[in-house]
């Protein structure tokens, strides 16, 4: 079995990011409630999705994936870890800080690369100044990355993963906020404003956290001027074909909202079915990144390559297991949970039936994000990050491919087709690349044995959420019953799937609580 260590990170991170991501859908389903899919909603989207953009490219996507595997080796080793971290820090806060001040300057034409179907109404100024007030948050979550990165490396998980439910509690804060304030004519303001101001200041707050974390496990993240010294070269080095790779990432995103902003108000149809796949991706997907890398990254450095297969076949044991099931349950259902969750005020029948479409073609896609979780580690443990790039280019061309040639005959579902066929290209380079890798990089023979089994549980699980729905129909579309008649879909599926999966072998049920229970 996995050391207690790798199972409780696993544990330890989706756990909180569960709790995020049920926020983020309360925090979601009253925004859409509250704007619907019209204007305002849009702009917010868009201003929302810029800093997020450029932290993937800058923090998690890119300097993280140089910076954990370097810092590990020197936390493992004894050598001046806190130094190097302290480094990194300022070099990475000038960096984000001068990318910060020509984003003000530089807003409307962002704008246009993120949604140039916003050009001529009023989409597009309340875009340009909810984005001004809402890009300083780059800075702030991009230092809270890497404050998250020391704490991972050193084997701690939970206030990293903590960080992001702040950040929801703090939408919904302002949210209700404001609505109270709109009930009264004297104290009006504006939700929309309300939810973007909320941006920085929950920024603050999760950097506040992570910084204070890593102060109390002996890492003090100092403010002070860059330097640039043979180890910040290196690690500038390794992170800038990650930072390129990232960025190929960042324009298959920019390719989709591209399309979608030419057809009405596909820019939140898409934005809501993202928040919705969203959900298992980041429990499952998120946990792993975060803990196998450290992991592998240590193991490789003590030689350890029996210890190394058996992580990287747990994880992918372990991402299998959870998103395969999901992956069919939101085909399966994309429509009754889009409508429970989503459908109510301004959000209206017509947006359902578009956001569940998205929904159910981002679910094909889902096992192919999680996977390359997975596979992402063995290069980065080693310190290769040309490979993903040189892999995320060729997928950045079957996306725009897609999303703009098919537009043209299936409209703004293109770019939810292009998304998924794109993540699976990427999965295939990846599996392809790290053949040389040796044992490490191989399944073992559980994993061999029961993957086969946990896809044959998750298709027959499927068909039984299929086939539930028609006696559940009534409950689900009844006002007053509905929560209880997706909680019923959501239960059937859940027992099925272990049910089904624990008789024909997919897995021990005993394999989820032994894991928890044992002491190294």
């Amino acid at each position: 079995m996995t050391p207690i260590r790798l199972i409780k990170g696993f544990a330890t991170v989706g756990g909180w990011t569960l709790a995020s991501r049920v926020l983020g859908f309360v925090r979601d389903a009253w925004i859409a409630a509250v704007l619907g899919t019209g204007p305002a909603a849009q702009a917010f989207i868009v201003a929302f999705s810029l800093p997020n953009m450029f932290r993937r490219f800058f923090a998690e996507g890119a300097f993280n994936t140089a910076f954990v595997p370097m810092f590990s080796k020197k936390y493992e080793a004894g050598d001046d870890a806190e130094g190097f971290a302290r480094d990194a820090f300022a070099g990475l806060a000038s960096l984000v800080l001068v990318i910060t001040l020509i984003a003000q300057v530089a807003m409307p034409w962002l704008v246009l690369a993120m949604a140039s179907g916003f050009r001529g109404d009023e989409r597009f100024d309340l875009a340009v100044l909810y984005g001004r007030i809402a890009f300083p948050y780059i800075l702030f979550i991009s230092l809270a990355a890497l404050a998250s990165g020391v704490l991972n490396a050193t084997g701690r998980f939970a206030a990293a993963a903590a960080a992001p439910v702040l950040l929801n509690l703090i939408f919904i804060g302002a949210l209700a906020g404001a609505m109270a304030l709109q009930s009264d004519p004297l104290m009006g303001f504006d939700p929309g404003l309300a939810i973007t101001w909320a941006i920085p200041v929950a920024g603050i707050a999760q950097l506040a956290l992570v910084w204070w974390a890593a102060h109390r496990a002996g890492i003090t993240l100092r403010p002070r001027l860059p330097r640039f010294t043979p180890e910040m070269k290196h690690l500038a080095i390794v992170a800038a074909p990650a930072m390129l790779a990232g960025g190929v990432v960042q324009v298959n995103l920019l390719v989709g909202r591209q399309v979608s902003s030419y057809f009405g108000d596909a820019v939140a149809w898409l934005y809501n079915a993202d928040r919705l796949y969203q959900l298992p991706l980041g429990v499952v997907a998120i946990a792993i990144g975060v803990v196998l890398l450290p992991d592998l990254s240590r193991r490789l450095k003590a030689n350890d390559t029996a210890g190394a297969r058996h992580s990287f076949s747990r994880a992918t044991e372990f991402a299998l297991a959870l998103t395969l099931p999901s992956a069919v349950a939101l085909v399966a259902a994309a429509v009754p949970l889009t409508a429970v969750l989503f459908e109510r005020g301004r959000f209206g029948p017509e947006d359902t039936a578009a956001t569940a479409l998205a929904v159910a073609v981002y679910g094909i896609g889902l096992p192919a994000f999680v996977l390359q979780k997975t596979l992402q580690p063995l290069f980065f443990a080693r310190e290769d990050t040309r490979s993903p790039f040189n892999y995320a280019l060729i997928s950045m061309v079957v996306n725009a491919a897609l999303a703009v040639g098919l537009a043209f005959v299936v409209g703004y579902i293109a770019a939810a087709i292009a998304t998924s066929v794109a993540a699976w290209v990427m999965v295939f380079q990846l599996w392809l690349g790290s053949r040389p890798m040796g044992e490490a990089a191989r399944f073992d023979d559980r994993l061999r044995s029961r993957a086969p089994r946990i896809i044959a549980a998750s298709l027959m699980m499927g068909a039984v959420v299929w086939f539930a729905q028609i006696p559940l129909a009534p409950m689900i579309e009844a006002a007053g019953w509905r929560y209880l008649g997706v909680l019923l879909l959501v239960a059937i599926g859940v027992v099925s799937y272990f049910g089904l999966g624990a008789l024909i072998g997919a897995f021990k049920l005993s394999d989820f609580t032994a894991a928890m229970k044992r002491q190294r």
